[in-house]
């Protein structure tokens, strides 16, 4: 039986699916076991540093290992460091790894650099003309091939059996080497690669035919426009795709996932609810046309001196200089690889007075991993103790501020809002602010997705305070559902929420929530006259896709209107990213890993609210805290 949540104006209350959306899986459609003609056919390749190598070498080694590995693949950089310490674990027994780095598109420089991220102790191979990848058949980085002696390859396949380390359950490239050293037969040699599609040829040229599309005419503006502005040096996404070398070298891989709408990664179903930012997010039918023409074509380059000039991304803050500036009181440190993490910073912003803001600008320090950034409100002083008892139960972490699942772990007081990739900082409408009231905390969640390098991260975020008269509070409301319970083994299980508002008030912005068993949520309002507005529509629910969605022009919802919500959740063990997944049990609402919650937040203004309060600077007395800065 379902029960139903309230909604109450001003009451309070974002891996491996992103991954394997940009890669694929290799069909091991190999034989059982097969004797690599290495003893008959001459083999000579050479490492970077230029050390040649032979059959010979491979013979002198009770077992060989090829990793086939990429600059660029996500799948194969999250596999960095285990692979670099699985090859120090069998240092002195008589086992010889090489890296060997297939792409054609991937730069010596490039891959110095990667291996040297990395730290793998092993040598490094440049394999641009193929001769590893086709002697031992690689199709997938990474990729692992095992070689005896005798040259007999005994595996070839993926690492082991996840690429998040604390999910992996069978460690395949470690046992098949130990099988060999032992001189036992691997039980299962030829295992299901999961990665990147090794690109072999170059981009070859083809005759344009008229109306094909070419890059520099056509692709690039699409590009710029859709995907640079994640895809580009430095930042989050794992590869760049700012020149035709990149686009040109991806464009099968463009096609399928904007075909498929998993790219560009903007959720709510299009002309259900009018977003500001839609149009960048989203693909038009004729765009996605254009894409698929030119990967048919060849993906030529037409003229590349015509290409349009990249777009300037500025370094400082967009809305100019803030008033406030806060950040953690130390730096945090991000692994290179494990499970994506969610870490809460503590603030004391020392406001003496109640602070109206008209804007929150986020810094994101390390790029390459900051998923995502939202900065709650903590007006009733919960988090300390939240972050004392994670420190407790966690004796051995010793980084600054705590880790919760989605949420900070508390019920905040409010929201100032967040960042996401694309995302454009924006000031609330004249005469509306958000207040934090005096004597407030403020808890800024940095979400991080690992990348297979250790970064240091502290992130920041810039506040825009009120000088003119704030006429309006923007108030945060929620629809939810707390007492919900998933049956075990439910594929699409349903559950709904709905109330009632209390007061005419206009929507600015909405925020969907809910855990890893969501797969659909939908909101929208019945006004009194009985129309309908639709609110938001997310079909294909991601956790990792989390963001508030600003409307274009404020909905107002008059007094008596219903707000419904519905969602649909996946306990079964079709579920990929099911915490239960090998055996499905029953799940409510909590704060867990294993928890679900069903929830969305309202940012809503109220009609016949008429403040008149006029701002005072929030801080009297100078604060001597370190997580305060002053603004550049």
């Amino acid at each position: 039986m379902r029960k139903l949540g309230g909604l109450k104006l001003g009451s309070w209350f974002l891996v491996a699916l992103g991954l394997l959306a940009l890669v694929g899986w290799s069909a091991s459609g190999r034989g059982s076991s097969e004797r690599a003609s290495l003893q008959t056919t001459h083999l000579e390749f050479r490492d970077i540093a230029g050390q040649t190598y032979s059959w010979a070498t491979i013979a002198s080694h009770k077992a060989t290992v090829f990793l086939f590995l990429s600059c660029q693949c996500p799948v194969s950089n999250l596999y960095g460091p285990r692979l670099a310490e699985l090859a120090r674990q069998f240092t002195g027994k008589d086992v010889q790894f090489f890296g060997v780095y297939p792409d054609i598109q991937e730069s010596l420089s490039d891959i110095q650099r990667n291996a040297k991220e990395h730290g793998f102790p092993f040598p490094i191979v440049q394999d641009k003309a193929g001769l590893l990848v086709s002697q031992f058949k690689a199709a997938y980085t990474p990729e692992a091939v095992v070689v005896n002696r005798q040259g007999k390859v005994c595996y070839r396949g993926r690492i082991d059996d996840n690429v998040v380390t604390t999910k992996v359950t069978s460690h395949d490239l470690q046992q098949a080497i130990e099988d060999v050293l032992a001189g036992r037969p691997v039980p299962h040699p030829n295992l299901p690669s999961f990665g990147c599609i090794i690109r072999r040829g170059p981009v070859t040229s083809v005759v344009l035919r008229p109306g094909t599309p070419t890059y520099a005419h056509d692709v690039a503006p699409i590009l710029q426009a859709h995907c640079v502005e994640c895809h580009r040096p430095g930042q989050v996404a794992p590869f760049s795709l700012t020149t035709y070398k990149d686009a040109a070298a991806w464009a099968p891989d463009i096609v399928r996932y904007t075909q498929n709408g998993t790219m560009p990664p903007w959720k709510p179903v299009p002309g259900y609810g009018d977003f500001i930012g839609e149009h960048h997010y989203t693909l038009t039918s004729a765009e996605k046309e254009v894409l698929v023409k030119w990967a048919k074509a060849g993906a030529p380059a037409g003229d590349l001196s015509a290409t349009p000039p990249m777009p300037h991304y500025s370094s400082g803050w967009q809305l100019g200089k803030p008033d406030l500036v806060f950040h953690s009181d130390q730096p945090y440190h991000v692994a290179a690889d494990g499970d994506d993490v969610y870490r809460n910073f503590i603030i004391d912003p020392h406001f003496t007075h109640d602070a109206w803001v008209r804007a929150v600008e986020v810094h994101p320090d390390a790029r390459a991993v900051v998923h995502h950034v939202i900065v709650y409100v903590d007006g009733l002083h919960l988090s300390p103790n939240v972050e004392a008892k994670f420190h407790k139960e966690h004796p051995d972490d010793k980084e600054p501020g705590y880790t919760s699942f989605g949420g900070p772990g508390f019920i905040p007081t409010g929201f100032l809002g967040g960042w996401a990739p694309g995302n454009a900082p924006q000031f609330a409408p004249p005469g509306v602010a958000m207040c934090i009231p005096k004597g407030a905390l403020l808890v800024l969640q940095v979400h991080y997705h690992k990348n297979g390098v250790p970064h240091t991260d502290q992130t920041s975020f810039g506040l825009y305070l009120a000088k003119e008269p704030v006429h309006k509070n923007a108030v945060v409301s929620m629809v939810a559902n707390f007492g919900f319970h998933i049956p075990p083994g439910a594929p699409h299980y349903e559950v709904d929420a709905q109330t009632t508002v209390p007061v005419n008030c206009h929507v600015l912005s909405i925020m969907p929530h809910m855990h890893l068993l969501g797969k659909e949520m939908k909101l929208w309002a019945t006004l009194p006259n009985g129309k309908e507005v639709p609110l938001i529509w997310i079909k294909n629910w991601d956790f990792n896709w989390q963001r508030t969605y600003w409307y274009r022009q404020p909905v107002a919802l008059p007094k008596g209107s219903v707000v419904h919500l519905v969602a649909y959740y996946d306990n079964s063990s079709d579920n990929p990213y099911n915490p239960n997944r090998e055996h499905p049990k029953e799940v409510g609402w909590g704060e867990k890993t294993t928890d679900e919650m069903c929830i969305a937040f309202i940012f809503a203004t109220i009609d016949s609210e008429h403040l008149n309060v006029i701002p005072q600077n929030p801080v009297t007395v100078a604060s001597t805290s370190p997580s305060t800065t002053s603004a550049k």
